[in-house]
Parts: C-alpha cells; structure tokens; sequence
C-alpha cells in the first residue's frame, strides 16, 4: 500500500518514467488536479498514482485508428468518468481486432492469389487510366508502385504505352489490399520479391519479418505482430480501468 502522499519522483519511479514525463502529463491533463504544499510541492494519491499507470499505459504508440481515441480515455478517466473511460476501452478494443481482421483478410487474399487463384479473366490490354479507373486508384499511385518496385508493367511496343492485362490486374489488386490493410511498403515489397524468386515461400512470414538489411525505417515493419500487441494493451487498459473502478468502492480512495 503505498503512503497517503506520493512525491513526483516516486510516482516517476513506480512507473518507470523521467519525473518530466509526470510533470507533463499533468500538464496535459492526463493526471487529475494535483494539491499541493504550501511550499508548492505536489501530493499524488493512489488514485494519482493509478491514473499516472493508465496513461502511460494507453499512450504508448503506435495508434491504430489515430491516437484521439485513447487519448480521450486517458482525459476522461482523469476527470473521474471512469465508467465512460472504460466505455472507450473497449470501443478501442473493437478498433484494434477489427484492424487485425482486415490484416488476415489481406493476408489470405494473397495466399489464394500466390496459389494461382485468378482475380481478372479478361484478355483485354487495359491502359493506365483505364486500370486506375478500375481499381478506383490514381494513374499516379500505379507509377509509385512500378518505381517502386511492386510491379514490372509490360510495355506496347508500337507506342511505349503501358499495358495492364489479367496477371498485372491481379497484382494490383492484393497490392491494393495489403497496403489498405495497414501493410506498408516496405513489407509489401519484402513480400513480392520472395513471391518472384520462390511461389511456394511462406508470405505471411516475409509481410511481418524485415530483413536484417533492411534500412532502419523499416527494422520495426512488424504490423501483424503491432497488432496484436495493441490488443493485447487494449485488454492491459480494460483490466487497469477496472482495477481502478473496484478501488473507487474503497473508503478513502483519492
């Protein structure tokens, strides 16, 4: 049980974090009104203490979704709503599985594709207006992704024109999804060229696994596995929530 009064440091210290970061907190109103002494020191309470373990909980990014959701449930809960906090909790929760749904989903529209499935039939050479159009994507989209590497598009000799049939198409369209999904590009690129050398690698594996010599914006590109360790902060948000509710019922809780 810790003492009727805590100072800055040793709130710092029970959670891990620079005195600043509490300081800062505070100033954001992250942390209920804090009294003070007479002589202008702070007096955390348990219930400080508590709030100041939810915020530095449900702060840390990424954030699926954006980050104004859970920092509304951090400002609410410190506003002594905690029923509306946990309320958010779980709308956050919601968030963060139906994030991991169209993950999988992608992920499974591409193993079908790199088994041969056919998306598109149609014989027809399409231009690159024409396979925008289609894709409800820009002309200029499909020339980041060729210069980058996605795709290799064919060209008509006669005129040098591009030319988007059934397998480009087909492409396109888990490229599409992938980056849709939350994949980036790095992890779809990853991905592609795996596919290219090896139809039998394990692309689920290659979407979540940078390489080591990959540049260091993209030794983090893991969004299945952050996904999944966002659900499971969600759920650790949820439980401290209702840690502090139950304590709510305590005399002399503050």
């Amino acid at each position: 049980m810790p003492p009727k009064f805590l100072t800055t440091s040793k709130i710092a210290q029970a959670v891990n974090v620079h005195p600043n970061t509490v300081r800062y907190y505070e100033q954001c109103g992250y942390l209920p009104q804090i009294p003070r002494t007479r002589s202008g020191y702070r007096r955390f309470s348990e219930a400080h203490l508590d709030q100041m373990r939810l915020a530095h909980l449900a702060l840390q990014g990424p954030f699926p979704g954006g980050r104004s959701l859970v920092e509304s449930l951090v400002k609410k809960a410190a506003a002594d709503d905690l029923g509306g906090a946990l309320e958010l909790g779980f709308a956050y929760l919601a968030r963060v599985r139906g994030e991991l749904i169209q993950a999988d989903a992608a992920i499974e529209f591409l193993e079908r594709w790199a088994q041969g499935s056919s998306f598109d039939f149609s014989d027809a050479q399409l231009r690159i207006k024409e396979t925008a159009r289609l894709l409800d994507l820009t002309p200029d989209t499909l020339r980041n992704w060729e210069r980058n590497g996605l795709i290799s598009v064919p060209r008509d000799p006669s005129n040098g024109y591009r030319q988007y049939g059934a397998d480009e198409i087909g492409r396109l369209r888990v490229i599409r999804m992938l980056r849709l999904a939350g994949y980036s590009m790095m992890a779809v690129l990853r991905m592609l060229r795996l596919f290219d050398r090896d139809r039998q690698a394990d692309l689920r594996q290659a979407l979540n696994s940078p390489l080591p010599d990959d540049d260091i914006l993209s030794a983090g590109d893991t969004w299945h596995t952050t996904l999944k360790a966002q659900e499971r902060r969600a759920l650790g948000i949820i439980a401290q929530l209702e840690t502090m509710i139950d304590k709510r019922r305590r005399p002399n809780y503050a």
